[in-house]
């Protein structure tokens, strides 16, 4: 018998990747210049030099391509160690740290090693990341979401609505896809008060696990806090897609705070996740580049460059966005109470936005910012078509 649960995963594709799918078909039909693609996360800047100086050099070795270690070189995770302690003054331990393919597979996996019963429960902040769901419900849980405010930060009050003792972690996602949002300091501390209270009056661990691919994409003097830095139950799931623009060689890491309860355990419930998924020796090329280049990161200059564009292009036509401060997605709000109806009509003038639904809330489309500049410029007379059609001009 074939599973129908996988079946239904793999015979439905996001609707980021439908509407991606959809824009090459359309391209086709077309004319790719009259198509403007704002769907995909995928980095349009270069990987910086060093990166593909490692990957020349290291391709030329004769054991670059063979296994490693099941949970990665001791080497490269000793260099991702060394980085967070210089850089945040928290020392990430390399014996608690597995590399992986992306963040997606970090997350997979961490997941099925929080996850023991059908009725653990994995919380998260609306908006978020579709594929949350998919990650809790293949580890057997299931996912609850509490709301965000006005500007897509924690709502505290719906935090509270929301927990229960079945949580057993908390997904956050800062800088936030879709949104764009950078938790500050003060909520960054808010938040691991209130998880401190709630695991005393549980009686059990509440694991804070930080989903962090766009950490380096920060805009307006933006910082984005260090989490292990201030709540002890930690997990940390990073990817180097976007730092160095390299999302297409899934390469990154899972590290466990070396403060969290049952620490080791905990590592080793992953290691034995990534163990029953197949999830080992992530790719041994880019555990070289991450070792050699665990400092380095791809210019973003163009990503907050194409936010300012886009922003201010669309509030002239009406349009009401949130200004995001760090990754590379501009969040704007539907002028229509459907979002799948917008989407619909932009599709009618060459314009691909992702709606909002998938990710949790209704009434906005996400625009992915890290498109050519070109793009974005050629884009605006159908922008303006489109304010037009909904008399917002």
């Amino acid at each position: 018998m074939i599973n129908e649960k996988m079946y239904a995963l793999g015979s439905t594709r996001s609707k980021i990747r439908e509407l991606f799918e959809y824009g090459k078909q359309l391209s086709q039909k077309i004319g790719k210049e009259n198509v403007f693609d704002y769907t995909l996360g995928n980095p349009s800047v270069p990987c910086p030099e060093e990166v593909t100086n490692v990957i020349v050099n290291e391709v030329k070795n004769p054991s670059i391509h063979g296994y490693t270690s099941a949970q990665g070189t001791i080497e490269v995770r000793k260099a991702i160690s060394d980085y967070n302690l210089n850089r945040y003054g928290f020392k990430l331990d390399p014996d608690l740290t597995y590399m992986t393919c992306g963040a997606a597979a970090g997350l997979a996996i961490t997941l099925r090693a929080l996850i023991s019963s059908p009725s653990d429960k994995v919380l998260t902040f609306a908006p978020f990341f579709p594929e949350y769901k998919v990650f809790t419900e293949n580890a057997g849980g299931s996912l609850v979401y509490a709301k965000c405010n006005e500007v897509f930060d924690i709502d505290f009050e719906s935090l509270e609505e929301t927990i229960c003792p079945e949580v057993q972690a908390i997904i956050i996602n800062s800088p936030n896809n879709p949104s764009g949002t950078v938790y500050g300091e003060d909520t960054v501390i808010k938040l691991a008060k209130f998880l401190e209270d709630k695991q005393k009056e549980y009686g059990h661990a509440i694991y804070l696990i930080t989903d962090e691919p766009y950490r380096e994409i920060l805009f307006d003097g933006a910082v984005c806090p260090f989490i292990p830095n201030y709540y002890d139950n930690t997990v940390v799931c990073y990817s180097y897609s976007k730092a160095l623009s390299v999302p297409g060689e899934r390469i990154g890491y899972v590290s466990v705070s070396p403060k969290a309860e049952n620490a080791q355990k905990l590592y080793l419930a992953i290691a034995g996740a990534g163990r029953s998924l197949g999830y080992v020796c992530a790719p041994s090329l880019f555990q070289k580049v991450v070792e050699l280049c665990v400092d380095k990161v791809s210019d973003s200059q163009v990503y907050k460059d194409n936010r300012d564009v886009l922003v201010s292009n669309l509030e002239k036509l009406g349009f009401d966005c949130v200004n995001p401060k760090g990754a590379f997605y501009v969040f704007m709000k539907s002028p229509i109470e459907s979002a799948e109806e917008f989407s619909d009509v932009a599709k009618t003038f060459g314009i691909l936005v992702v709606p909002s639904d998938s990710f949790g809330v209704k009434g906005y489309v996400r625009f992915a910012t890290c498109v050519s500049p070109d793009l974005i410029k050629r884009s605006l007379p159908a922008l303006e078509k489109l304010a037009k059609h909904f008399n917002l001009i």
